[in-house]
């Protein structure tokens, strides 16, 4: 099974991604988790990403599919994944197509602009393995650490609100007309997030057929 997961950013894609990750028994492959990896190893490629990162810009397409070519040539992706923050744009979905990627369903989680705004502000990410949390929706065991690492959690300087409106924007221009073109091929299912993550958890599983 081959899903894509869209949604603004904070709409909260990647915690659904990770849950029917382990209800599945598929890897998720985040293209976010990849680039901070970049980023923290200071690559060349970490390096100039973290600068468009922090102004709320996208990575170059070509960038992105490199990185993820390599990742969807590992061995425990041959029975299927989940792909949380790619396609971001039309040129990366026709991407995918060339690749000859055949997407079985389209999970699009849909949360107001400033419903995303207030929840990012308790957003709390791992530096060490790349997990995320909430202060409030999905915390960590104690709250300060990271449930699977044990690594002191952070905020992220993408987290901002300054960040977060221009991520927006970016989000509303380039990525939100994945969802026309998707739902013309017949595979786009939209899951309203609701404020406990448990309620969209179960929209999204049944949603998915995962009941």
């Amino acid at each position: 099974m081959k899903i894509i997961f869209l949604g603004a950013p904070g709409a909260g894609k990647g915690t659904q991604a990770e849950l029917v990750s382990k209800k599945a028994g598929i890897p998720t492959i985040s293209t976010g988790v990849i680039l901070r990896e970049a980023i923290k190893d200071k690559t060349p490629l970490g390096i100039a990403a973290k600068s468009l990162i922090d102004n709320g810009q996208l990575v170059p397409d070509e960038v992105v599919i490199e990185l993820l070519t390599e990742r969807l040539s590992q061995d425990d992706c041959k029975n299927g994944y989940i792909l949380d923050g790619f396609p971001r744009t039309i040129a990366q979905a026709e991407a995918l197509d060339k690749m000859g990627i055949a997407i079985d369903k389209v999970v699009n989680i849909y949360v107001a602009d400033e419903t995303i705004i207030n929840r990012l502000a308790g957003r709390r990410s791992c530096p060490g393995c790349g997990a995320t949390y909430h202060v409030v929706f999905n915390p960590s065991e104690d709250g300060e650490h990271c449930t699977g690492c044990g690594a002191v959690l952070t905020q992220r300087d993408d987290d901002k609100p300054e960040t977060i409106r221009k991520r927006l924007t970016v989000y509303h221009e380039l990525t939100a007309p994945l969802e026309q073109f998707y739902e013309k091929r017949g595979i786009l299912v939209t899951v309203e997030g609701q404020e406990e993550l448990a309620d969209t958890t179960a929209l999204t599983m049944k949603a998915l057929e995962l009941l």
